[in-house]
């Protein structure tokens, strides 16, 4: 009797953008993970030569464990279609879409999704005046990972001086938009079912960072999140919602505010949906999905063999 031969998964990481460290790391994690899963394994760090280093590997699936620009927004989606390579995660289009944070606002308010309010404008715009009256906060429109995010407080009597200078690296647009005040949750989905809420402190300072998301220690995870019930429930409705109304396959994560400060509206707001979670060992996809009793191992062959063309 013929011995079925392993499946063989390139697992994609690293790339060039402003969150190849942690790509890097996502993609080790899930290297290992999926070795002691049994299957044949080939690390794929993407350089712009991907597309012949994946025709030279012949993998039977890529995992795509990259984070940021090209590998989150559409692009290395594309090329594994076109190289026939059933893929994990997100498809092409709603990968571009939640990768632009302005684009993806305005499909989830469509469907009823609540958002901040904002607006794109030209770096050197918000750089020489207020444009929102403070406190509000300052994003790269198409970046993750909360890199060049900078919140702009009310005792700030000028804008952020940063964003004009000569080595910003994050676009000539930025997204201004209404600081939402109180607390800071995620939830991820998985297929079509919304996880446990995690709500996220940051161990040092008021905001989670790129450094409070991915050092050791540097933010803390309150899973389940202590919420009221129809709160609680609330947040994984919207979660769900917002995975289904931007078309996203596979595993995403959604980030929202909730204020319930005093005097405060006591309103849920979606910030943004990440297609491209995080999985190393700090990252909230792994722990809620844990929370849900799936292993690390068993996480990844989900998402192996959730994989497919045409997402």
């Amino acid at each position: 009797m013929a011995t079925i031969a392993p499946k063989h998964v390139a697992v994609l990481m690293g790339g060039w953008s402003a969150e190849r460290e942690v790509s890097l790391s996502s993609g080790r994690a899930c290297c290992k993970a999926l070795q002691e899963q049994g299957y044949r394994v080939t690390p794929v760090d993407v350089d712009k030569d991907v597309a012949r280093v994946l025709q030279a590997v012949r993998p039977d699936v890529a995992l795509n464990a990259l984070h940021g620009r090209y590998g989150e927004d559409g692009t290395v989606q594309g090329l594994l279609e076109l190289l026939s390579i059933p893929y994990s995660h997100s498809g092409v289009l709603a990968s571009a879409l939640a990768m632009h944070k302005e684009r993806a606002k305005q499909v989830l308010r469509s469907v009823g999704v609540p958002v901040p309010d904002g607006m794109v404008v030209r770096r050197s715009e918000a750089a020489l005046r207020h444009v929102l009256p403070p406190p509000y906060v300052v994003k790269p429109v198409t970046e993750g990972s909360s890199v060049g995010v900078i919140i702009v407080r009310d005792e700030r009597s000028h804008p952020p001086q940063e964003i004009g200078r000569a080595d910003w690296a994050y676009g000539e647009e930025v997204l201004v938009e209404r600081f939402i005040p109180g607390r800071e949750l995620t939830c991820a989905v998985i297929g079509d079912k919304a996880l446990g809420v995690i709500e996220i402190r940051p161990a040092t300072g008021v905001f989670y960072d790129y450094d409070a998301k991915y050092a050791e220690g540097g933010s803390i995870h309150v899973l389940p999140a202590d919420l009221k019930p129809n709160i609680y429930q609330r947040v994984q409705e919207l979660a769900l919602t917002a995975h289904q109304a931007l078309g996203c396959r596979g595993v995403s994560r959604t980030d929202l505010r909730y204020d319930d400060t005093p005097d405060g509206t006591g309103e849920v707001v979606v910030l943004e949906v990440n297609t491209q979670p995080g999985m190393t060992a700090t990252s909230l996809m792994p722990e809620m999905a844990a929370y849900a009793g799936y292993t690390f191992g068993e996480l990844v062959r989900w998402m192996v063999e959730d994989a497919s063309l045409n997402r």
